[in-house]
This record gives C-alpha cells, structure tokens and sequence, in this order.
C-alpha cells in the first residue's frame, strides 16, 4: 500500500473529516440509558455485534459493492446501490446517520480532494449517498486498494462507537483503548470476509440495535442526534 494511500485514508475516516461522526452513538445513548450497556465488557460484546452481525456488517458488503461498481465505471449498478443503502436503514434515525455522513463526506470529497465518480453521481440526480457507499466511491476513484480501504472503514465505524460508549458510560480513556484493542480480530474478520461477499449476503440478526435507534428517537434528555 502506498504512503499517500494511508495518508487519505487516514484524512477521510479521522475524526478532524467533517462529516460529524461524532454526533451518532448508533444507539448506544438510550442502551445505556435504560441499562443494557454498562461496562466495557457490554460495550466490546455491543459493537461486536454489530460488526459481525448487524448494521456494520451490511455497510462493509456495501462498501466492497460499491467499490467494485466504481472501478466498472458501472453508473446503473451504483445508482441501485446507493437506493438500496438507503432502503436498508430501518429507522428515520439510522437514515439520518448514514445518509447525513455520506452526503457531507460527498460534499467536502469532491471540494477538496475531487471524486469525478461521486461528481458525476450528483449530476445524474441522486441526491443523497450512503457513507460506506460514499467513502468506497472515493477510495476507488483514487486508486486505494479495496482491501485496506474496507479495514479503514470498518476501524473507523468501531472507534466513533467506542469514543461514544467512553463518554457515555462513562469510561476511562484506559478502558477505550482496551475496548478498541478487543475488537481488532472482529474487524479484522469482517473486513476479510466482506471481500467475498455479494449484494445477496446482506441481511442483519442485530434487531435490538434497530429498536435501540427507534428508543432513541424519543428519548427525553441526550447529547446524541442518534
């Protein structure tokens, strides 16, 4: 992989890439709320969970169809990709959080580090984009290996949950940086695995996650928009 490879995948999945990450928790502020997440332990076994089973999951295989349809330079097949991403959020809340980071991922992609698949995607009249499927259509068009990009991803999928799950708990920065170590061969095996998985593999066993999401959009006192 090369050095300017990292460089951008690095840029576009830290924390400074102002897609406000950092204003999701995925449902984790109402599980701790109402007690299901209590600990590191509860936190590790949650986006475990995810990563291997649930929403996450279904992001990586949209992610690697995404970016095979973007190195087909297959317009068609990226346009049912992103209606898809879309219809696969189960609430207004998870459509909310994937489709707000992927349209502001879009947006500051194509002012700053240009993505002419992502420009021509917003010329032809699709409004709103994915963010797995928005990050993979920039990692292609920059010639960044599908395999690295899909761990980025999945990494920084995990860390914006773990930095929620420490100042919601709360738990010591100590205890994050154990969470995040935990999680290694989860995404780790979920990166690897995504890679031979189709549009036919999505699906999600992670249903207490989606009415995790459902709660919190009632929930009366929170910081999170989601």
């Amino acid at each position: 992989m090369h050095r300017a490879d990292l460089y951008k995948l690095m840029a576009w999945l830290s924390p400074a890439y102002p897609v406000g990450a950092f204003t999701y928790s995925h449902g984790i502020e109402w599980l701790v709320e109402e007690g299901s997440i209590c600990d590191a332990t509860d936190l590790v076994d949650w986006i475990g969970f995810l990563v291997r089973h649930g929403s996450c999951r279904n992001d990586t295989i949209l992610f690697t169809a995404a970016y095979a349809a973007t190195k087909a330079q297959d317009l068609e097949s990226l346009h049912r990709i992103t209606t898809l991403a879309a219809s696969l959020t189960a609430s207004r809340e998870r459509a909310l959080e994937t489709l707000s980071q992927g349209d502001a991922f879009s947006k500051i992609t194509k002012d700053t580090w240009q993505s002419t698949t992502l420009e021509q995607l917003h010329e032809d009249g699709c409004a709103t984009i994915a963010y797995p499927v928005a990050v993979a259509i920039a990692a292609c068009d920059h010639g960044i290996d599908v395999a690295p990009a899909t761990d980025a991803y999945i990494h920084g999928f995990v860390a914006n949950l773990v930095s929620a799950g420490v100042r919601l708990i709360p738990l010591g920065h100590t205890d994050g940086q154990k969470a995040m170590i935990a999680l290694q061969s989860d995404v780790e095996d979920a990166a690897h695995n995504a890679l031979g998985m189709t549009l036919d593999d999505l699906g999600s066993s992670a249903f207490l996650a989606d009415i995790a999401a459902m709660k919190h959009e009632t929930q009366y006192t929170r910081l999170y928009r989601t």
